[in-house]
């Protein structure tokens, strides 16, 4: 059962409070060439990004942001670190949302400033709790950034804002170790009801980091925690974002694009099943209706997984047969299966 937290918005997207979990990214760009960009939050938006994440080092970035968001086609949050002008500057600017750690900003008038101005705007704060840069105080009592520590290091930066009757928060513990960022999330889900934003920070390339984030992802949501997630990856956001829908689909939380099962193969296949897979994956990137789609290899469970599915094939002898909601339509040569199945999908 998802674990009830309070509601916040970031723009017009519901976070928290029995809203569905929300996929996020965070640009690459250099956030001071808007145009850059905005094409990318385009590309982003275009895959299912709801909330999209960009770098303010600097003034500049600051002013750029202002851009940025005002031609967003999604909400756009400003990851702020140190300098409390520079959230000012992006608040003044319209910024949906604001990831920062209140504790690092400096004096607590600083803080209060920050907060009276996102206050009035309701712009929500997101705490980001990283293993790798916990206070020094934290690591010289726990010794090492623990689960333990991270929780206390996140519990410190919320009294802080609610020391200042702030409480549009939603917060994060990320840390590369899967099992410590399991442990974080689940401590600290039992001790406020604030969203939590869920992540395996630093996970890696798009082979090891998918893993490690659908590990750790995956056991986080199926215990009811996580409110709205990013996928971090070494490579391009597009794919982060792709990854997170995945992730969500195969534990039936969100239904955005095709349902992909396709079989393993093994010596009762005789057709090249993995380039027709392949093939017929890359082309269902462009839809985003939820649909089943089932390519199987043989005879034996592959009739019965494509009768199942919307629409799919089960290959034979250098052919297949296709099936649009359980029904035979057609056989077709393995060299049109795919071409078959782009048209079933059609006429639906």
């Amino acid at each position: 059962m998802k674990k009830q937290t309070r509601q916040i918005h970031i723009g017009p997207v519901a976070v928290g409070g029995g809203a569905p979990c929300s996929v996020q990214s965070m640009c690459s760009t250099d956030t001071r060439d808007s145009a850059a960009t905005l094409q990318q939050i385009d590309a982003l938006a275009a895959a299912g990004c709801e909330i999209v994440r960009c770098a303010v080092p600097d003034r500049d970035a600051a002013d750029a942001l202002a851009t940025i968001k005002s031609h967003s086609q999604i909400p756009v949050i400003a990851d702020i670190h140190f300098d409390y002008k520079l959230a000012l500057r992006v608040l003044e600017g319209g910024i949906d949302g604001l990831r920062l750690n209140p504790g690092n900003i400096g004096e607590q008038w600083k803080v209060a400033e920050v907060v009276k101005a996102a206050a009035e705007r309701r712009v929500p704060i997101r705490i980001g709790v990283n293993a790798g840069s916990l206070e020094k105080h934290l690591l010289e009592q726990y010794g090492h950034p623990t689960a333990e520590a991270m929780v206390a290091s996140a519990l410190g930066h919320i009294r802080i804002l609610e020391d200042l009757h702030y409480q549009e928060i939603k917060v994060s513990l990320k840390a590369s170790d899967v099992p410590k960022t399991i442990e974080a999330y689940r401590l600290l889900a039992g001790q406020v009801d604030y969203p939590l934003h869920i992540g395996i920070t630093e996970a890696g390339t798009i082979f090891s980091g998918t893993i490690k984030s659908s590990v750790g992802l995956g056991i986080l949501l199926y215990d009811g925690i996580g409110d709205t997630l990013r996928v971090s990856l070494t490579g391009d956001p597009v794919d982060e974002v792709r990854v997170g829908y995945e992730i969500l689909k195969s534990l039936g939380l969100r239904q955005r694009g095709v349902n992909f099962v396709s079989c393993p193969t093994c010596g009762r296949c005789q057709i090249n099943l993995i380039k027709v897979a392949e093939e017929i994956e890359k082309r269902l990137q462009a839809i985003d209706k939820p649909i089943t789609v089932a390519v199987m290899g043989c005879v034996v469970n592959g009739p019965g997984e494509a009768r199942e599915a919307d629409v799919g094939i089960a290959g034979g002898k250098g052919e297949g047969l296709v099936f649009r909601k359980g029904e035979i339509v057609r056989k077709v040569p393995e060299a049109g299966l795919a071409d078959a199945l782009l048209e079933e999908i059609a006429k639906l």
